[in-house]
């Protein structure tokens, strides 16, 4: 009887030692998630969307463990023009001197090392392929619920996007800044 107990004991130790560490894979709903863009220059700054075409998130138990996502480049939105000069700049960022949306219909990113800064908050280093170039970009993602939300500084230049940068050429006045700002809202 006492050896019955034990490995009943054993047995359940065990099985909570696997639930603790199994990953669960939580797809994203891309219909409830939104991705906005800001993108600065000398004299202002355009906003937008684009749309997240997939994405999951991994967790081991309830830390989060994992992720990887990819977006439809083809759905770059500008919101705060209208008419002509929104036509002009989606165009624009659709095309070669930008995103190349029509060779390079989707970029991709995929978390590498994970970090806890706090029970919720977690510090990321992932690849961020656009273009088809890849590097390493680094952020805080927020897991609060069923939502995700992080804020991404991205240097168009590491993706050969160089239109109008100053460290490429462009006249002060005229120029871009090199980094963009993705803020990510992932329901899941």
């Amino acid at each position: 009887m006492k050896q019955l107990k034990s490995i009943a004991l054993a047995l359940v130790v065990a099985l909570g030692t696997l639930t603790a560490s199994a990953q669960t894979t939580k797809k994203v709903d891309v219909a409830k998630s939104k991705i906005t863009w800001v993108g600065k220059k000398v004299t202002g700054q355009h906003d937008g969307t684009i749309t997240l075409k997939d994405g999951a998130l991994v967790f081991k138990g309830k830390k989060l463990a994992g992720g990887n996502f990819t977006v439809d480049m083809t759905t770059i939105n500008t919101t705060d023009l209208e008419g002509k000069g929104k036509a002009s700049l989606d165009g624009h960022l659709k095309a070669d001197d930008f995103f190349g949306v029509e060779k390079f219909p989707t970029s991709k990113l995929v978390f590498k090392t994970i970090g806890t800064k706090s029970n919720n908050t977690y510090a990321i280093t992932a690849d961020l392929t656009i273009k088809e170039i890849t590097h390493p970009i680094t952020f805080d993602i927020v897991v609060d619920k069923n939502v995700a939300t992080a804020k991404l500084m991205v240097d168009r230049t590491k993706y050969d996007i160089k239109y109008a940068s100053v460290g490429f050429g462009a006249v002060a006045d005229k120029a871009i800044n090199d980094e963009f700002e993705l803020n990510v809202n992932l329901a899941f």
